[in-house]
């Protein structure tokens, strides 16, 4: 028996594909925790449901203590009860370290797959990983290079997505899914795979439709704050966009969130407020792959956008109180280079890491407006040298998630796995 936790859409990805591993080499094997809807038509019996433990933020985590702590409770009395034979732990720091700690007590070995940040930042945990975690599995090779430096049995297993063939669908049968029109430029907008993620993330990604909507290029001659978009200007004549839906988010609340805040956008003048037209798809990667150019909010979904070698530009926002600490917490240490910005900003896109320099823009905070993602969009979607650089850079970052050793990530984390079963 084995117990899986994994709290984010990429996790739960990830977890589904190694459900189906086991299954396929051991037969009977039953699984139980947290995960999403991937996870469970594996085959997980899910104790608490990702979609709703799924927060971020150190402020907002807070107020979400309650029900959080709830369902971590929930989460250690069926490791008690069912006492499993292994434990995976799927990234999720904030509740997978306590769960590893009930784990180690019980004498329940762990492996932990997609090593947590703790090099950027929180380095404390890393006690926590050398006294609760078996076996670490990572997925980027400066995160191996730092565990071994520092006692922690590691491993570079390569990315999952690196591996994945590109979406077999044409351009021609992708128009034909999703009603989209083949005269005009795709742009794949990726909020985020967490409520809190949208509702912060979607306003600027909104609000660079509604540029694109009111002129015929994405040249911005003034802030996006002031503009004032009507709904007779609106013409969607050269643009598209289309917007992956997460596992973790319901298809139907995040229609109504695009509506709320279109009427925010277009309602600047006597006539109706229209809704702008944002095509819900269901495959980030194959949106990626079909898209010109992206706009991604920073997470797993960066090294999608990699592996794809899709133009992209990196976006994020969160509060203030949030923005200022991890501004003064995050250091990353010698196995990381990682050069600052003009105004002293650490690099925090996983593809700039793996890069070893800044090879894709990062729009933070109040560098996150529509104007600036207009901005920094514009010369990635021409055919120009900074498309052409941009696309051999991610090319070259791509190469770097590959290792020398025999099988898939997946594949790997499944031998680990089995090594505890066996008791090898």
């Amino acid at each position: 028996m084995v117990f899986c936790s994994a709290g984010e859409a990429s996790g739960d990805h990830y977890g589904a594909e190694l459900i189906r591993e086991l299954k396929g080499r051991v037969s009977g094997a039953s699984f139980f925790g947290l995960g999403g809807t991937e996870m469970e038509a594996a085959g997980l019996s899910r104790v608490v449901k990702a979609e709703d433990v799924a927060v971020m933020g150190i402020t907002e985590i807070l107020r979400h203590v309650p029900r959080i702590y709830l369902s971590y409770r929930r989460l250690v009395d069926s490791i008690k009860r069912e006492r499993p034979d292994v434990a995976v732990l799927i990234d999720f720091p904030d509740v997978n370290f306590r769960l590893a700690k009930h784990c180690k007590r019980m004498g329940i070995p762990v492996v932990w797959f997609v090593s947590p940040q703790l090099w950027a930042w929180k380095r404390r945990r890393l006690r926590w990983v050398q006294e609760r975690v078996s076996r670490m599995l990572v997925i980027f090779p400066f995160e191996a290079a730092f565990y071994k430096a520092r006692g922690v049995d590691a491993e570079f297993v390569g990315h999952p997505l690196a591996s994945l063939p590109l979406p077999a669908s044409s351009r021609e049968e992708y128009a034909a899914k999703y009603g989209l029109d083949l005269r005009k430029t795709w742009i794949a907008l990726l909020p985020g795979s967490r409520w809190k993620e949208l509702k912060t993330n979607l306003p600027g990604m909104l609000g660079l439709v509604a540029v694109a909507s009111t002129k015929d290029d994405l040249n911005v001659g003034e802030m996006i704050g002031v503009i004032r978009p009507s709904p007779s200007a609106l013409n969607f004549d050269r643009y598209e966009f289309i917007m992956p839906v997460a596992s973790t988010i319901s298809h139907a609340g995040l229609s109504t969130l695009i509506a709320k805040l279109s009427f925010v956008w277009t309602n600047y003048s006597e006539t109706t407020p229209t809704e702008l037209p944002i095509h819900l798809v269901s495959d980030a990667r194959e949106a990626l792959h079909h898209a010109r150019a992206s706009v991604v909010a920073s997470g797993t979904a960066t090294v999608q956008a990699l592996v794809i070698g899709n133009p992209f530009v990196v976006v994020y926002r969160v509060s203030k109180t949030t923005f200022a600490l991890a501004k003064r917490l995050i250091r990353y240490p010698v196995e990381i280079p990682a050069p600052v910005d003009e105004v002293g900003n650490l690099p925090i896109a996983m593809v700039n890491l793996i890069a070893g320099k800044r090879i894709v823009p990062e729009l933070i905070n109040e560098r996150f407006t529509a104007d600036g993602v207009a901005a920094s969009l514009k010369p990635l979607i021409e055919d120009g040298v900074e498309r052409k650089r941009m696309v051999e850079d991610l090319a070259e970052a791509r190469g770097r998630l590959f290792t020398s050793g025999g099988g898939t990530p997946i594949e790997r984390v499944a031998d680990a796995v089995l090594g505890f079963l066996s008791g090898d």
